[in-house]
């Protein structure tokens, strides 16, 4: 009988991480249909007759919606099963991005797009809370990390294929095949994900056992509403719109700068511009996720002084992506960002998670994302495009680093003066 229970718990502990595989998957289609949009701005641009704002404008109509249903999110996500949060959205999100595919207008374009971020406000939530009730604080850095790979695995997919598809036989067919294998892999899933217990991983943490239930748990509007009096939980939520910013900036016009710029074609400025940093964040996220964990078990400020070095680092990179003077210099400037950028990426929810109850992390993981996307992401892409019609557009991409500057000051000051109080406090609930 000791022997069929050991082996049960080895099966439990090897699904836990075949579910961070089933969700990277996921989102690798969540950001393989982002970045492919982006990807194709040029024909957009040509065939549509679109000027470099209202190229903006959809980028950010995205980013927008999907922040503001955020928060809604993330407070359904706490109340109703993950499972069906996530598949419901990747069939949702799948289908408007086949749809946008027969877009005829602007008008259209921007609807179908806002729409997507609809869809994809749903998924990440319920992905990570999953994740943090599969995975205690031993684990958690690096099995968020390795699905932060995904985001930057989807946005070499949708970036580089999406170019290469786009080129050969039009934007419409690239759009449209992305959100098609999204709809089928949503199919396959509804037989192997299987929904945890909330708050099992820190029970199993302090009983000393290797368990997983199932079960769903409640909480209150009050105890959602006092989240927003961390002063440590605001502070990541401030940097995470801070980093947002740059990583919209860069990832939604360096496609067009290095096909202006450079005068390089459709596909190499689409690869060049996804699959260099990209990489590059694949290997700093799990290096992130890795030094991260070993770091925290001695020192409970760990994750958040990871995510402090990343921006800084990160920073003089993003000013030479804009204002660097030949292709090979920007490229090198692209894959060193990539990295730091990684290792910020890989502790952006675990950090958040260290100060907030479990049954709350669908609402926080809402509500950093609605600011994350809104003050961020959301106005990023109509930023960059209003600055590049007042400057060049590597001036506006090189101003971006100032975010990643106000990002590193608002960390470094929480790991300092508030993040071991409300780590404590959330150990003692």
């Amino acid at each position: 009988m000791s022997y069929l229970v050991a082996d049960l718990n080895q099966v439990l502990l090897r699904y836990r991480w075949i579910v961070v595989l089933l969700l990277w998957f996921v989102c690798f289609f969540s950001y393989a249909d982002r970045q492919a949009f982006y990807s194709v701005f040029p024909l957009l641009q040509e065939q549509m007759h679109l000027s470099t704002f209202q190229l903006g404008v959809l980028g950010s109509s995205f980013a927008i919606v999907y922040g503001i249903a955020g928060p809604f999110a993330g407070f359904l996500v706490d109340r109703i099963r993950r499972k069906t949060a996530i598949l419901g959205g990747l069939e949702f999100w799948s289908v408007i991005c086949v749809l946008s595919a027969l877009s005829r207008t602007f008008l259209q374009l921007f609807v179908f797009r806002a729409a997507q971020g609809l869809g994809e406000s749903i998924y990440y939530p319920a992905a990570l809370s999953m994740v943090s009730d599969y995975h205690g604080s031993r684990t958690r850095s690096r099995a968020m990390g390795l699905l932060q790979t995904s985001v930057y695995a989807g946005t070499i997919g949708g970036g580089y294929w999406a170019g290469v598809l786009a080129q050969r036989y039009g934007w419409r067919f690239a759009v449209f095949l992305f959100g098609a294998l999204g709809c089928f892999l949503g199919l396959i899933l509804i037989a192997i994900l299987r929904e945890p217990a909330r708050g099992s991983a820190e029970r199993e943490d302090a009983l000393g056992r290797n368990q997983i239930n199932t079960g769903v748990s409640r909480h209150s509007l009050r105890k959602g509403a006092s989240l927003l009096r961390r002063k440590s939980l605001l502070a990541l939520t401030g940097a995470f719109a801070c980093a947002n910013f740059v990583a919209m900036a860069v990832l939604s016009w360096m496609p067009l700068y290095l096909y202006s710029r450079f005068h390089l074609s459709l596909s190499m400025a689409a690869f060049d511009a996804a699959v260099f940093p990209q990489i590059a964040s694949i290997v700093g996220a799990v290096c992130g996720g890795f030094m991260a964990d070993t770091l925290v078990s001695t020192n409970s400020r760990g994750r958040v002084l990871m995510q402090s070095a990343g921006v800084f680092a990160g920073a003089p990179f993003i000013v030479i992506c804009g204002l660097g003077k030949s292709l090979i210099l920007v490229i090198a400037a692209l894959v060193f960002w990539g990295f730091f950028k990684g290792i910020y990426d890989s502790n952006i929810f675990a950090s958040a998670f260290d100060v907030v109850p479990p049954e709350s992390r669908g609402t926080v993981s809402g509500l950093m994302n609605c600011v994350g996307w809104l003050l961020g992401g959301g106005i990023a892409p109509a930023v960059i495009g209003y600055l590049a019609t007042r400057f060049a557009l590597g001036t506006a991409i090189a101003f971006s680093a100032t975010f990643y500057i106000l990002a590193g000051l608002l960390l470094a000051s929480i790991a300092r003066r508030t993040l071991v109080a409300d780590i404590q406090q959330v150990q003692c609930l």
